[in-house]
């Protein structure tokens, strides 16, 4: 169980942002209370509504910094800002123009959002893929995939020299201490029984070097039969959050992260028998709040102090929620994009 508390938690606020299964829109609370029964919703800086036949799902990328936040479309992978939803102010990220985008299709993949604290910036990363369909049928063979970094300084994008693995799935990376983090799965040869295993990395990246480590999860949590995995800060920590099945039941279970690439610095907090109706996990707010996806789209909070799990009175929509710590701040967002 959790007892202490980071100061990452002074005066923060759980923010969920969720679609809302009763009438089908985007909303962002700010939660308190002792059982979330505080609801204060925020105004997005654009309206979003659900509609089966687009792409529009906002996301909060990484985590709250100086309370700024990164939102972009995660459907379409566009529509980049950063805003600060106390003083409302809004900085919109330009495009990133694709090289060799007038010869070759292309798509981009959000990554993360950080501070780069050595040189007082903020930074987003972008891989991109080059589709393979040519604008004209002579064209050569595309080239193949790379990966940008925003900086909001100097308002642009340029090229990252690095070799390192993209995000897995529809999952979104977090921040912590200058480094962005998501995690990846590959498939590999077992020396042991010499069939296909299944292995897990979190992949850590530095927004000040600019350069990523790898760290491999236990053999005792990638190794399971893994249902949903998620990626969360918890009392100052990367952890990974998985629901996998053990014999015939589900189990929860959260490890912390010591020290990025190596591997034995993983600590597991909590293993236990899930109860049935827990669908996946969505987040960690403040003081050990585990946050879940239940039966009949509610959503649910595992208190890490006691072992207990009350539903928290919203409704969101299969894979549509999602929980980010956030503290207050009249800080200005800085950069030249005004």
């Amino acid at each position: 169980m959790v007892s202490k508390y980071h100061s990452l938690y002074n005066e923060a606020h759980t923010l969920l942002n969720h679609l809302d299964s009763t009438d089908l829109q985007w909303k962002l609370h700010l939660l308190s209370g002792e059982r979330f029964e505080n609801k204060v919703q925020l105004n997005w800086p654009f309206k979003y509504k659900y509609n089966y036949g687009l792409a529009i799902w906002p996301k909060i990328l990484g985590s709250a910094i100086n309370g700024t936040l990164c939102i972009y479309n995660f459907g379409s992978q566009s529509n980049i800002v950063l805003w600060n939803p106390v003083t409302e102010e809004l900085n919109i990220v330009p495009e990133n123009e694709a090289r060799f985008s007038d010869e070759h299709e292309f798509s981009y993949t959000i990554h993360g959002f950080g501070y780069d604290h050595v040189s007082d910036d903020y930074k987003i990363i972008q891989h991109v893929v080059y589709s393979g369909v040519f604008k004209e049928y002579w064209q050569q063979v595309p080239p193949g995939p790379y990966w940008d970094i925003y900086s909001l300084r100097s308002n642009s994008w340029k090229k990252l020299y690095v070799d390192m693995h993209t995000r897995c799935n529809s999952s979104i990376g977090v921040y912590l201490n200058g480094m962005c983090h998501w995690w990846w799965v590959q498939s590999c040869r077992s020396t042991i029984s010499e069939s296909t295993v299944r292995e897990t990395y979190v992949v850590s990246f530095n927004l000040s070097n600019e350069l990523p480590v790898t760290t491999l999860l236990p053999d005792d949590v990638h190794g399971l039969e893994c249902t949903d995995r998620e990626l969360a800060v918890l009392n100052g920590h990367v952890a990974m959050i998985s629901k996998y099945v053990k014999t015939t039941s589900f189990h929860i279970s959260i490890s912390i992260l010591g020290e990025p690439s190596v591997k034995e610095s993983w600590i597991k907090l909590f293993d236990v028998e899930s109860m049935s109706c827990i669908d996946h996990p969505i987040g960690a707010g403040k003081e050990g709040h585990i946050f879940f996806k239940i039966n009949d789209d509610e959503l649910a909070c595992l208190d890490l102090t006691t072992g207990i799990i009350e539903n928290i009175g919203v409704k969101a929509k299969k894979w549509c929620a999602q929980i980010v710590i956030y503290k207050k701040s009249t800080l200005p967002i800085k950069g030249t994009n005004k």
